[in-house]
């Protein structure tokens, strides 16, 4: 949104874009208490899991811990792009997000500087350093055992990172997998997702239009019916609410509101189709 829409409504940001500022999302009580969990396994190395159906704000929980723990002095923080990748491109991202030159094709020695690098930071701080993974339900059972090796040292007694991975159930399938039960079993700090009520979907509404700094830009009426209508996703709820402020914008209104509502979301009545029904039926007789 341009900025000559967003002073159309006084708004300092779209409160509803996926990229808002990381002031503006709602910590939650659940979400505060697993940064605090995690901010405390780092001291000691493992594994935490992000679950829940897509939409349910895994992404915005690990944003909110990302922010939390790139402001602890000596922590150091990386965050995987690509959980799909092979087994090379793997090694290949783990060396640039610590800063190791490694040899994809020599996974030993990957092995051996990545563990190293690690090794020096906890020597160094009180923290392990962290890596975060997004939409791990894509990843391959081979790369999350390797993870898993790659993490453990003094036969599995000391833990050089502090892994954290998200994804939907898909993931939590893979986990139960005989594959991949040692490292489902590691998993020290969880948080799953559910599906919001409208009470707790009309406090992060608030909240976003807020610190966007238009907290009367849709009127309460429109933000219960729309709390309602999300089917507790929050995702749903953000992408209404973004073409509500569209259709607004568009009109140069000054406030949204339930006419615009029905006016998007409202069904069409079904098509009178019996009078002609009769008339043909009268034809024919």
């Amino acid at each position: 949104m341009n900025k000559k829409l967003l002073s159309l409504f006084g708004l300092k940001w779209n409160p509803f874009s996926p990229d808002v500022p990381a002031e503006a999302l709602l910590v939650t009580p659940r979400v505060e208490s697993f940064c605090w969990r995690v901010e405390n396994l780092a001291r000691e190395g493992g594994y935490a899991l992000v679950t829940g159906d897509p939409g349910l704000g895994k992404s915005v929980a690990l944003r909110i811990l990302v922010e939390r723990l790139s402001a602890v002095r000596d922590v150091r923080v990386g965050v995987l792009c690509r959980p799909q990748a092979g087994l090379a491109d793997f090694y290949r991202e783990m060396g640039d997000l610590f800063g190791v030159e490694l040899q994809p094709h020599n996974r030993w020695n990957g092995s051996k500087l990545l563990r190293g690098k690690w090794q020096g930071h906890i020597d160094a701080a009180l923290f392990r350093p962290v890596l975060v993974i997004d939409e791990a339900q894509e990843m391959l059972s081979t790369v999350l055992n390797e993870l898993r090796l790659l993490c453990s040292a003094r036969l599995d007694s000391h833990l050089l990172l502090t892994a954290v991975i998200a994804g939907d159930r898909r993931l939590l399938d893979k986990l139960k997998s005989d594959e991949l039960l040692p490292l489902e079993s590691r998993m020290r700090v969880r948080l799953a997702l559910e599906r919001a009520t409208p009470s707790e979907l009309e406090e992060c509404l608030r909240h976003a239009l807020t610190k966007a700094g238009a907290p009367k830009l849709m009127t309460t009426e429109l933000m219960s019916t729309l709390c309602e209508h999300a089917a507790g996703n929050s995702r749903a709820l953000m992408t209404m609410a973004g073409e509500l402020l569209a259709a607004a914008a568009q009109r140069e209104l000054k406030q949204l509101d339930e006419k615009l509502y029905l006016e998007l979301y409202a069904v069409p009545p079904p098509a009178a189709t019996e009078p002609l029904k009769s008339a043909a039926s009268g034809r024919r007789r």
